[in-house]
């Protein structure tokens, strides 16, 4: 039987990429974003609903939950991946900035979570995968971003304290810290410095994040993870 899931940030880069590796393991997805039904990279089918929206409110949440059980019948993955990541000395965050940063990844994470766990509860099933950032464990000099790192790291956090919460519900809670990806959030002129970023020296493929959400859903008996998908970046320092 085919399993609904839920995909934020699903209009580009890695969000997409999760829907259509989804889509094409003969899920039922959900996919959110801001102005998603404008784009072209997904079309509504019977097994894809689109819901426009701000990740931050409430309101939003609610339409997309309620996308899952109404179309679907329920739902069985969660994918966070909505966020935004800003870059610079911590002194130069403006009031705008942390509103921002709390709004899309922390009140996202929220009301989205929280809704999601609220269904998957009832039916004592269900598996949330957050997309969070290696720089949570694995700073960078070069790469100042503790307001962002803030917000990720406390997701990982959350990750381990809801993994312990909903286990006996059978319930597993996931984070992917992903590296360097490759996405529009890069513009080309910006890939050289990035590689760098990395030991292996390129930038990760949105796809590869795609294959991680995929192997955790086979991974039954994995929660609490905070799987790294960076090409070895937490592991130390390499330059």
């Amino acid at each position: 039987m085919s399993k609904t899931a839920i995909v934020t940030g699903a209009s580009s880069g890695i969000g997409l990429a999760i829907a259509r590796a989804l889509l094409e393991n003969d899920y039922r997805v959900v996919a959110t974003s801001r102005r998603i039904s404008q784009g072209r990279e997904l079309r509504p089918s019977p097994r894809l609903v689109l819901v426009d929206g701000d990740v931050g409110a409430r309101a939003t949440a609610e339409r997309v939950v309620e996308a899952a059980v109404s179309s679907f019948g329920g739902l069985d993955l969660l994918v966070n991946n909505a966020g935004i990541f800003l870059s610079k000395p911590f002194t130069e965050y403006t009031a705008s900035d942390y509103d921002q940063l709390l709004s899309t990844n922390l009140s996202g994470f929220f009301h989205m979570t929280q809704l999601a766990l609220g269904v998957m509860d009832r039916v004592e099933h269900g598996h949330v995968v957050n997309i969070g950032t290696s720089l949570s464990q694995q700073p960078v000099a070069g790469v100042p971003s503790a307001l962002p790192i803030l917000i990720k790291g406390g997701i990982e956090a959350a990750t381990r304290s809801l993994a312990i919460e909903y286990a006996p519900r059978r319930i597993r809670v996931n984070t992917i810290a992903a590296g360097v990806i490759d996405t529009p959030m890069h513009a080309p002129e910006q890939h050289d410095a990035l590689r760098h970023l990395s030991p292996t020296g390129r930038l990760g493929t949105a796809a590869e994040v795609a294959d991680a959400v995929l192997f955790l859903e086979r991974a039954g008996f994995v929660s609490g993870e905070i799987l790294h998908v960076d090409g070895g970046a937490h592991a130390g320092k390499w330059a």
